[in-house]
C-alpha cells in the first residue's frame, strides 16, 4: 500500500492526466453520466412509487367496490333489463361463506339532502354507514370523532362532517362539536369533523351517519345501495371478486354469465397493475444505469491502453532504471480507480443536486407528482463499490499491457 502515498506515482498520473486532457474528460463524463442516470432514475422511480402510496394511502389497498346494475341475460323467468338491490342478508351471506377470505365489509347507503344550519344550507350527500368504513377508508379527522357501535346500536341522530360542508355551514372559527344540523328537517348533531383526502375519494363532501339511523329515517327496510369488501391479506383479490360476484348472482337469480347485472371496482388489482408497472420502471432504472455504467468503465480502459501506447519509451526508460512490473501494474490500475472515483463521486453529486431541483419543482404541496425522490444510501455506496471494483478490474488489461513490454523493444518505439 505503499506506493499509494508515494508522491511519485501520483505525479505521473497526473502527468498522464494532464497530456490527454479533452480524452480523459471525455472519460470521465461517460463513467459520470452512469451513475448520475442510475441514482436519477432511482429517485424519480422511488418518488413516484411514493406518490402512488399516497394517492392510495387511505384506502386499504385489497378492496373490492359492489354495487346492482341491470341485468342483461333473462333468467329464470325474469325479462332483460330488470334492476334490483343488494341486500344485508347478501352482507350476512358473504360474511358466513368467506370468513376467511374477508377481512373487512361494509354495506353503505347513500342520497342527497338539503343540509341547515341555522340560516345557511348547502345540497350534499348523506351516507349511512358502520364504523368499519373508518377502517377501509381512513378519515382524517380535524374535531370530534366517527362514528361507532353505540350510535349503530342505539340509532343515533349523529353526523361527521368534511371540513368544507363545516366551513359552509357554520361560522368562522365556530366550533361544530355538539351543534346540531338539519337533515331532512331532522336534527343530527355533528360529532366529527374530517378533512376530504386530495387523492381517491369516492364520497365528496358528505354527511355520515349510522347505517341503522339511515335505515330508519329513509325506510330503505334491509336494502343497500353497495358495499366495501376488504380481503385478508395473503387472498387472491381478483379470485375473491370473481368468487363474491357470483355469489350475489346465485341470491338474486342472475345469469352466471350475466356481466352487466353487477358494477364492481377491484381496487387490489389496479393497485397490482400500478405496482407492476413501478417493479419494471425500477428494473428499466438499473438496466440502463448499469449497462451505462459498464461503457463508461470500458471507456477508461481503452483511454488506458492508448495511454499506455503513447508512453511506451517512457515504460522503457523505466524499466531500464530499474523500475518492476509490479510498480508500473500498480500504477496503471491506480490512474484507473483514480479516474472511476472521480467520476462516481462527481456523477452522486450531480445525481443528488438533480433530485434535490425535481422534489423542490415537483414534490411540495398537497399536488405533488414526485414525493420525496429519493435514493437509499446502501444503494449508492452498492453503486459506488461495483463502480471502484469495475474501474479496478479494468485497469488490469492496461497494466498487464505494459507490463509485457521488454525494455529493449520500448527504447525503440518512436
Amino acid at each position: 500500500m505503499r506506493f499509494l502515498f508515494d508522491s511519485d506515482t501520483w505525479q505521473e498520473i497526473y502527468g498522464s492526466i494532464r497530456k490527454n486532457k479533452v480524452r480523459t474528460a471525455i472519460t470521465i463524463i461517460g463513467v459520470l453520466w452512469g451513475i448520475f442516470l442510475l441514482v436519477v432514475l432511482l429517485g424519480a422511480a422511488r418518488g413516484l412509487e411514493n406518490s402512488f402510496n399516497k394517492l392510495f394511502g387511505n384506502f386499504a389497498t385489497n378492496s373490492v367496490f359492489v354495487w346492482t346494475q341491470s341485468t342483461d341475460t333473462p333468467f329464470k323467468g325474469f325479462q332483460e333489463g330488470r334492476r334490483f338491490r343488494l341486500t344485508m342478508n347478501d352482507i350476512d351471506v358473504l360474511k358466513s361463506e368467506y370468513a376467511d377470505e374477508i377481512k373487512l365489509l361494509a354495506p353503505r347507503n347513500q342520497t342527497n339532502n338539503l343540509i341547515i344550519k341555522d340560516f345557511k344550507s348547502g345540497n350534499f350527500q348523506v351516507s349511512g354507514d358502520y364504523p368499519v368504513l373508518d377502517q377501509i377508508q381512513k378519515k382524517q379527522l380535524i374535531y370530534g370523532r366517527f362514528l361507532n357501535g353505540n350510535d349503530i346500536l342505539n340509532k343515533a341522530k349523529v353526523a361527521v362532517i368534511s371540513e368544507d360542508m363545516y366551513k359552509q355551514l357554520f361560522d368562522k372559527d365556530e366550533m361544530p362539536i355538539g351543534q346540531y344540523i338539519k337533515i331532512n328537517a331532522i336534527g343530527y348533531q355533528v360529532i366529527g369533523v374530517y378533512k376530504r383526502s386530495n387523492t381517491i375519494d369516492f364520497d365528496g363532501d358528505c354527511a355520515y351517519i349510522p347505517f341503522t339511523t339511515f335505515k330508519k329515517v329513509y325506510n330503505t327496510a334491509n336494502k343497500v345501495d353497495w358495499m366495501m369488501i376488504t380481503a385478508n391479506e395473503g387472498t387472491n383479490i381478483e379470485q375473491m371478486e370473481k368468487d363474491v360476484l357470483l355469489t350475489l348472482k346465485g341470491l338474486h337469480k342472475v345469469h352466471p354469465e350475466d356481466e352487466r347485472a353487477f358494477g364492481s371496482v377491484n381496487l387490489g388489482k389496479e393497485i397490482g397493475k400500478v405496482t407492476g408497472f413501478l417493479v419494471g420502471m425500477q428494473f428499466l432504472t438499473w438496466f440502463v444505469g448499469i449497462a451505462t455504467l459498464i461503457a463508461g468503465v470500458f471507456a477508461i480502459g481503452n483511454i488506458l491502453l492508448i495511454t499506455v501506447k503513447e508512453r511506451t519509451k517512457e515504460i522503457g526508460i523505466r524499466r531500464a532504471l530499474g523500475a518492476t512490473p509490479k510498480s508500473i501494474r500498480q500504477q496503471i490500475i491506480l490512474e484507473s480507480v483514480f479516474l472511476t472515483t472521480i467520476a462516481g463521486m462527481l456523477g452522486i453529486i450531480f445525481g443528488s443536486t438533480v433530485l434535490y431541483a425535481i422534489d423542490s419543482a415537483f414534490g411540495q404541496g398537497e399536488d405533488a407528482t414526485l414525493i420525496n425522490p429519493t435514493v437509499n444510501i446502501p444503494i449508492i455506496l452498492i453503486a459506488f463499490a461495483t463502480l471502484i471494483v469495475l474501474g479496478t478490474l479494468i485497469g488490469l488489461i492496461p497494466a498487464h499491457m505494459a507490463t509485457v513490454v521488454k525494455p529493449i523493444e520500448a527504447l525503440r518505439e518512436e
